[in-house]
């Protein structure tokens, strides 16, 4: 045993071409419990851990039929998913290639294109019952830089969610800082029955990422169009 660590802590060397703060990432992952459940287990991350904890608390997988995973790489979530609800229609969409799932469809597209939103619902053979994003922006390594790319990939997301959700339906999302800005959340309580904030116990303590949980979705509103639009008296 290494002195001065804890029993079973295992401490990671500095090699000449790893930095100090890779060493203590690794360190990290070789001595965090979820990280190793997730490997006993086969989930392809510890994140997988956040939406079993989410879906204890919010019933968010009750009675699902189709789900759509946003950035769904490397695929713990639709994991999760895939086991609660094995019948579900599951579409995952992500940027990067991942590596397949049994029974679950993978799109390597932007969800952002215009062609996404009637392409997941083809897969899925209908409107989502719930649609999932654990994305987060690449961080630049400035606090303010970084939340205001997460919040904007998140505003995005809610967008996306509102084109192919049906009505009742569900939207969970990754936030930072406590949770989604005013502006978020006048828009998800636009859209939402309800809107609520919650940090499940595997997203750890450090880190200042929390989810929110948008549920009850209102239906899509039909755009004003220039013979719907007030006009204003002489």
């Amino acid at each position: 045993m290494t002195r001065g660590l804890p029993p079973g802590r295992q401490r990671v060397r500095t090699a000449r071409s790893r930095s100090a703060q890779s060493t203590r990432w690794l360190e990290r992952q070789l001595n965090d419990p979820y990280v190793k459940k997730a490997r006993a287990e086969g989930y392809r991350s510890r994140a997988a851990y956040k939406l079993i904890e989410l879906d204890e608390r919010f019933k968010l997988l009750r009675g699902v039929k189709r789900v759509v995973d946003l950035g769904i790489a490397p695929g713990g979530w639709t994991q999760v998913v895939r086991k609660v609800v094995p019948g579900a229609a599951i579409v995952g969409i992500d940027l990067l290639p991942v590596d397949p799932i049994d029974g679950v469809t993978i799109l390597q597209m932007d969800f952002l294109s215009d062609a996404a939103p009637e392409r997941l619902r083809e897969e899925m053979g209908g409107e989502a019952d719930l649609v999932l994003s654990d994305m987060a922006a690449n961080t630049v390594g400035h606090p303010q830089t970084d939340h205001l790319r997460t919040m904007a990939l998140v505003e995005a997301a809610v967008m996306f969610a509102c084109e192919i959700l049906r009505p009742g339906g569900d939207f969970v999302a990754k936030v930072l800082a406590g949770g989604a800005d005013n502006d978020l959340v006048v828009q998800l309580k636009r859209n939402f029955q309800t809107v609520k904030h919650a940090k499940p116990p595997a997203s750890r303590k450090d880190s200042s990422e929390w989810y929110v949980i948008a549920t009850g979705f209102k239906g899509r509103r039909e755009p004003v169009t220039v013979a719907d639009a007030p006009v204003d008296a002489d």
